[in-house]
């Protein structure tokens, strides 16, 4: 069963829904795509819950499975992957020596700074995207951090539900050092992980937490397949995954592999994950509610050596968007030499105004789009 949801319901994913004939949650955002009498009420999937598989494009669907499904495994599953706190302790056993500690926001303040490892990352302990993430150095950055905290929070109200992004909570976690990459996968009914695709996400430099740029190519796949899915079977196997989608943030130094959060019940967000299509002819929604695996060793043999890469076009979040007039897209896309699909998003109501799913032969076209002023783009 799919569970569509705010904020992006693409039409590759409708399309594919219609042409597997998979089943639908009826809800409001459901019924934008779909007749009510194609649709899959409450109660019946409630009924039919033991015996299928659940993935959704959006994590606001969470609270409805929390809900209606409290003893299931899949709710167990999911309450794992998005407290950070829960998901570090699961993992006690994989990294014995990884520092982490739980803190209510109304206990920051009162912090001493002698009980503190510099440098460390400041995030909610739910959380979603790159929302309330915070890199702290030194103490003057502790300081920056605490001032501009309560801003930021009145600034995601309303965005996300509490179990998508919960700002009451925040976990004190060391810096991982290494490259930041991300990955589609599902574990299946053995518990056995199938990576679908993997990212490596850039940074423009080392405070910049934004989720800007991300890309994929066959040198990406060939390196990390076998060592992630090594891991992601431990993971696995501590926490009792199974016929579970996600997608996984982690960062790589060298041989060492540190997962960041795993995000449940989804591919990457916003329908992104649509990308392996263009990439790898994967359908990331058949493979998984099919159980299919991918046959990497035949799709790399018969790809280029070009980078398919996805980006979004962030609106600054100190614009205030009732001034937005327009989005001048035909200037922002001139900074992409092979686009392959422009979704225009309703940025009066989300915090972008595109995402490009695009193809290139030079790295540094992606780290040109890593520098660009978004306000460049729009017009007042």
């Amino acid at each position: 069963m799919i569970i569509l949801n705010k904020p992006y319901v693409s039409d590759f994913l409708v399309e594919t829904i219609k042409k597997n004939g998979f089943s639908v949650l009826d809800n409001e955002i459901a019924r934008n795509y779909f007749d009510i009498k194609d649709l899959t009420s409450s109660d019946e999937a409630v009924e039919l819950s033991s015996g299928e598989l659940i993935y959704s494009n959006s994590e606001n669907s969470i609270d409805w499975v929390l809900e209606n499904l409290q003893n299931s495994d899949i709710s167990r599953m999911i309450k794992i992957s998005k407290d950070k706190v829960l998901f570090r302790e699961a993992l006690k056993k994989i990294y014995p020596d990884y520092y982490f500690k739980k803190v209510k926001l109304s206990k920051l303040k009162e912090i001493k700074q002698q009980e503190l490892r510099f440098p460390f990352v400041l995030k909610p302990s739910v959380g979603f995207l790159s929302f309330g993430v915070y890199p702290v150095k030194n103490e003057t950055e502790w300081k920056n951090v605490i001032e501009k905290l309560n801003d930021d929070i009145k600034k995601l109200e309303g965005f996300f539900p509490k179990s998508v992004v919960n700002m009451s909570d925040f976990i004190i976690e060391e810096m991982i050092e290494g490259e930041e990459y991300a990955l589609d996968a599902y574990y299946d009914k053995n518990g056995e992980a199938v990576i679908l695709n993997i990212f490596h996400h850039p940074f423009f430099d080392d405070q910049d937490v934004s989720d800007r740029a991300y890309y994929t190519s066959k040198g990406i796949i060939q390196k990390y397949h076998d060592k992630l899915k090594l891991l992601l079977d431990k993971i696995g196997k501590e926490i009792g995954y199974k016929n579970f989608p996600f997608h996984i943030e982690l960062r790589i130094d060298k041989d060492k592999i540190i997962p960041i959060e795993i995000n449940p019940m989804r591919f990457c967000g916003w329908c992104i994950t649509d990308i392996a299509q263009n990439a790898w002819n994967i359908n990331v929604y058949e493979y998984f509610l099919k159980q299919l695996k991918p046959n990497w060793h035949e799709i790399l043999k018969n790809s280029t050596d070009d980078y398919f890469y996805f980006t979004m076009g962030d609106i600054p979040s100190s614009i205030d968007k009732s001034k937005i007039k327009s989005i001048n897209y035909d200037k922002y896309l001139k900074n992409i030499s092979n686009p392959l699909v422009i979704r225009k998003i309703d940025y009066k109501n989300n915090p972008v105004f595109a995402i490009v799913f695009a193809r290139t032969k030079s790295i540094d076209e992606i780290k040109n789009i890593l520098k660009l002023d978004m306000k460049e783009f729009i017009d007042f």
